[in-house]
């Protein structure tokens, strides 16, 4: 074998950014190796490094937007694959081959690539196999001289730089040998499979088992014969290539495709497509409700129903049956207000690209990500935010005078490392010689106000937001001073005057001008959701909330300290602490601000006017149904966009920032995530009443189960509660169509299995 070393600096010579690997477990054999995806090693890393007999290329921009395309599976479909190419761009490319037989298949674009996707799968034995998958931004792969890795064609030294367009025929042609099509989502109520086979628009199920069989609702009627083309068209979207496999073009994209049409299913791969998630495939019903009504699927199919689709009456309703004692026993129960939409789809995690914000907060989350014991992005991605909203607080405002001041919840369990990205802004805001502004936990609403009259402008970490939670929902009297109050009341005071409370030998009460809080709290899920309420989610602080669930602890490493902050971050940190706005005169600015007004671009002040119908129409529409929950959430989305964009400008270009056209649409995605998200756990855990907690629970149960289903011991069990009081609740359940069951033989007897339906992640 060659001597490695020498190879690697090549490599580095050539604009990659090349690190030893460790063989057996795939990854870099350094530790705090993250912050080589934001730069390359230099020489002297190189020669200080264990090198061994391995070694790895991250992928992405920091390797000149460098790209590679794996297939697996012994490289089954690499024959296949490479039939489809043109021989002049075939030719090109560099190719080497992987110790389980397939291949690597690697290039540069002339753009900046995305993350990465999986493009041909297969599923085998209940199993889903990837075959073909790229490797993109912050992405790795390991390579030659690598045991077992041979160059084939082309040198790593030389590698091609394709067009967008060249590259968008690479992934295509591999993504028409995918075999395997995940469930078609078709709104809160069904997830389904789809023959696609069959030539005509896939029959979407889920049609109520209460109607004929000339009876559809207006959404599968849609699915039967409406047509999802006219949709995208009305909303930017270009077909790029025609065929029985239609390719298509997102908005804002001048060449390549972006997702393609097959069967009347419309699948999206890129990762700026929203609403739409990549890799998930949608039936026509939900890209009509997505696109036109911004996911609001009653709304939809009330507009579809106008249009001529589904049936107008009840009177079609069931061959003859009686369903009056069903109708009967489900009003009895109480279980929601029957104007009140219900299996609100679950949007799932933050989508990790959502988490990246260029400059600052970028800089602040990679030496957190570097350096944490456990590092995890979406606490690097609050504590970033967080600071960099304090930083610009009292300092900058959007063209509408709003704030930057946000509020930020972190959804995480003991261990998953909530102290290293506090510790991180601890240390920054001492180095800037502002630690005065640091607070930490609540003791009571007053205290909150003493604070901002010592410092105007605070960050509070608060490890133990539960029990403000609590509070919330236990302050029935909703006392001028609780803690709760006091935080939805500075909220909207950021660009007012906030009147303090008189204090025992005043004669008259103090004032702040402008008070800026941001808040940058944790909680552990259990005790977050116990506290989910009716009146937790319509007294307006919930709406407030940017809440980040975590999830599972990341990968252990050796930690690094918080005290050695990279001499940048702390540089604009004291930009920000030192910046005064100079557009009034005076020496008071620090008492009576005025702040600069961050200007919007014209196609971003277009994309704003835009998101703000959009938003007012889905009030609309819950304000006719008369949900109080969905109001609230919907109330609030399009300033929570707003501000999220503002941050954007700033942490993009603290001299001279601008909110541009992508700040906007990075704000909309995650503000409409989080309504989104908001409502699924309104329609999860806020019960109206005990019998509908007990629902919910066994609803969650279910959804929490694999397949979402358990046989009836099993779930009896973990419901815990008598076998009449079950019997009512799947029966309940049963009738309103949440859960199905089937009979299944145990031990000569015939018992039965229960599933959840539709109810899977959205």
């Amino acid at each position: 074998m060659p001597e490695i070393l020498p190879i690697a600096q090549n490599y580095l010579d050539a604009g990659m950014s090349v690190l030893p690997a460790i063989r057996t477990e795939k990854r870099p054999a350094i530790g705090k190796w993250k912050q080589y995806q934001q730069r390359l090693p230099v020489t002297a890393e190189l020669n200080a490094w264990p090198w061994n007999d391995a070694m790895c290329i991250i992928c992405g921009q920091v390797s000149g937007n460098l790209e590679i395309i794996d297939f697996d599976g012994g490289g089954e479909l690499f024959p296949a694959w490479m039939d489809r190419i043109d021989p002049d761009l075939r030719d090109h490319l560099v190719i080497e081959s992987t110790p389980s037989g397939g291949m690597h298949v690697i290039y540069r674009c002339d753009t900046p690539v995305c993350g990465n996707i999986k493009l041909a799968q297969r599923k085998v034995d209940d199993k889903v196999q990837t075959l073909i998958e790229t490797r993109g931004e912050g992405g790795l792969f390991l390579c030659a001289p690598t045991p077992g890795y041979e160059m084939m064609q082309g040198d790593f030294c030389d590698l091609p730089v394709l067009t967008e367009s060249q590259r968008d025929t690479l992934l295509r042609t591999a993504w028409e040998l995918n075999e395997y099509w995940p469930p078609v989502f078709n709104g809160p109520n069904s997830y389904d499979i789809v023959d696609l086979t069959m030539p005509n628009i896939p029959r979407v199920s889920g049609i109520s088992a209460n109607r004929s069989e000339n009876s559809l609702r207006p959404g599968d009627d849609y699915n039967h014969r409406g047509d999802p083309r006219e949709v995208l068209k009305q909303h930017g979207w270009v077909l790029a290539i025609p065929g029985e496999n239609e390719y298509w073009r997102r908005p804002g994209k001048d060449i390549g495709w972006s997702g393609s049409l097959k069967h009347g299913v419309f699948h999206v791969f890129s990762t700026n497509a929203s609403p739409f998630v990549p890799g998930r495939p949608y039936s026509p019903f939900a890209v009509f409700a997505l696109l036109n009504h911004t996911g609001d699927f009653e709304a939809a199919a009330r507009s579809l129903r106008e249009l001529g689709y589904g049936s107008d009456s009840l009177e079609d309703m069931d061959n003859g049956a009686d369903i009056t004692g069903i109708i009967a026993q489900m009003s009895d129960c109480r279980l929601v207000n029957v104007d009140k939409p219900t299996n609100v789809p679950d949007p799932g995690p933050i989508p990790e690209d959502l988490f990246h914000v260029p400059g600052f907060v970028n800089q602040l989350m990679d030496f957190t990500l570097t350096n944490a014991p456990y590092p995890n992005v979406g606490l690097a991605f609050c504590g970033a935010m967080a600071l960099q909203s304090f930083l610009c607080g009292r300092k900058v405002c959007d063209p509408g005078d709003l704030r930057p001041n946000i509020y930020l919840l972190a959804l995480a369990s003991s261990g998953t490392g909530k102290d290293f990205p506090r510790k991180v802004n601890s240390r920054i805001l001492f180095e800037i010689n502002q630690v005065a502004s640091l607070g930490d936990k609540f003791a009571s609403g007053e205290g909150i106000q003493d604070a901002l009259a010592r410092t105007p402008a605070m960050l509070f970490q608060n490890d133990e937001m539960d029990g403000v939670l609590r509070q919330i929902n236990f302050d029935r009297e909703n006392k001028r001073e609780s803690i709760p109050n006091i935080l939805l009341t500075l909220y909207t005071s950021a660009n007012d005057v906030y009147p303090l409370r008189v204090k025992a030998g005043q004669k008259e009460a103090a004032h702040i001008d402008q008070p800026h809080l941001t808040l940058f709290g944790t909680a552990t899920p259990q005790y977050f959701y116990e506290s989910l309420s009716q009146r937790m989610l319509t007294n307006g602080f919930f709406a407030r909330l940017i809440i980040v669930d975590i999830g599972k602890r990341g990968e252990g490493q050796t930690p690094g300290s918080a005290r050695n902050l990279p001499e940048p971050t702390i540089q604009i940190a004291r930009w920000w602490s030192e910046f005064q706005p100079c557009t009034r005169k005076g020496n008071l600015l620090e008492i009576h601000p005025d702040p600069r007004v961050v200007p919007c671009s014209p196609d971003a002040m277009e994309a704003i006017t835009e998101f703000q119908r959009d938003v007012e129409d889905s009030y609309r529409q819950a304000d006719q149904r008369n949900d109080e929950v969905a109001r609230v959430a919907w109330s609030r989305t399009h300033e929570n966009a707003k501000k999220l964009a503002l941050i954007y400008a700033c942490s993009e270009n603290h001299e001279d920032p601008v909110i541009g056209l992508q700040a906007v649409l990075w704000a909309q995605a995650f503000a409409m995530h989080q309504t989104r998200r908001q409502l699924f756990l309104a329609d999860s855990y806020v019960a109206e009443n005990p019998f509908h907690a007990e629902c919910l629970k066994l609803i969650r149960k279910l959804s929490e189960s694999p397949n979402n289903e358990l046989p009836h011991s099993v779930l009896l069990k973990r419901m815990k509660i008598k076998a009449k009081d079950f019997k009512d609740l799947i029966e309940t359940l049963i009738q309103r169509g949440d859960v199905s069951s089937k009979p299944v033989a145990t031990s000569g007897r015939t018992g039965f299995v229960y599933r959840l339906n539709g109810r899977e992640q959205g």
